[in-house]
């Protein structure tokens, strides 16, 4: 059964149509060994505008659509990416601390959603995802969302380790959050300029993601289990940031 169309373009001229009226894309996808004239400009107009670009079996295309694709689709979609290295500065002229969360192999796109909800409602000024790796922000992100990710700031970026150095020297300390700490969100400092960082359930965050992080914490919890689901993790997490910023 052919997916709802309404969140994706296929065909060569319709992927350039959409490049030119200015569309922004989650993801490209390219049937594997097509290395056609057309195709490869299409991919260096992706990549000069940052738009992952993954290659795949002609069978997952055909999954996708049953029409003639010409073994290329390009999901689009419904927000605008900000550059994180243009949002900090902005934040810092207005006069105040940034806070941000950053997700590593957040896939579930209901989780994204409610997480992108709890951020909006705490005051977050932008969620940073990789390019690979993180939901595809879709109709049922939107939805989960419930309107926050029509007016909360989204930057993807193509290496997450570069981003975290920047956002460090922008005066930003890094919080990991997870359950494999001693330390708990109460008993830390929070309320200047901070990023919170948090991973899948299944995989945690990434080892070289982690070295790069200031502080790590895990939310304190009464009876033992063995973690929290993302979102509500995020929620408790980005409140004790509010809390200790009135507090302050």
């Amino acid at each position: 059964m052919e997916k709802k169309s309404a969140s994706f373009v296929f065909g060569l001229h319709p992927i350039e149509e959409a490049f030119v009226s200015g569309k922004e894309f989650e993801k490209i996808l390219i049937q594997q060994g097509n290395r056609s004239e057309k195709i490869n400009e299409i991919i260096r107009q992706a990549r000069t505008l940052d738009y992952p670009v993954q290659y795949v079996p002609l069978e997952k295309l055909n999954r996708i659509t049953r029409k003639n694709h010409q073994g290329i689709i390009g999901f689009v979609s419904p927000i605008s990416y900000q550059p994180v290295e243009q949002l900090i500065p902005g934040i810092y002229e207005e006069g105040r601390m940034p806070f941000l969360l950053i997700l590593d192999k957040v896939t579930d796109v209901r989780n994204f959603g409610a997480i992108a909800r709890s951020a909006y409602a705490a005051g977050v000024d932008a969620i940073l995802i990789p390019s690979r790796g993180s939901a595809l922000i879709n109709a049922d992100a939107m939805k989960t969302a419930a309107g926050a990710l029509n007016h909360l700031a989204v930057c993807r970026t193509e290496n997450l380790k570069d981003s975290i150095d920047f956002l460090k020297n922008s005066g930003l300390r890094i919080a990991a959050i997870s359950e494999k700490s001693e330390k708990t969100i109460w008993e830390t400092d929070l309320s200047g300029p901070i990023a919170l960082m948090l991973g899948s359930e299944e995989d945690g965050i990434s080892p070289a993601y982690l070295q790069k992080t200031d502080i790590h914490l895990r939310i304190p919890m009464p009876k033992p289990i063995d973690s929290l689901n993302v979102s509500v993790a995020a929620g408790i997490a980005c409140f004790e940031v509010v809390r200790q910023r009135i507090k302050a």
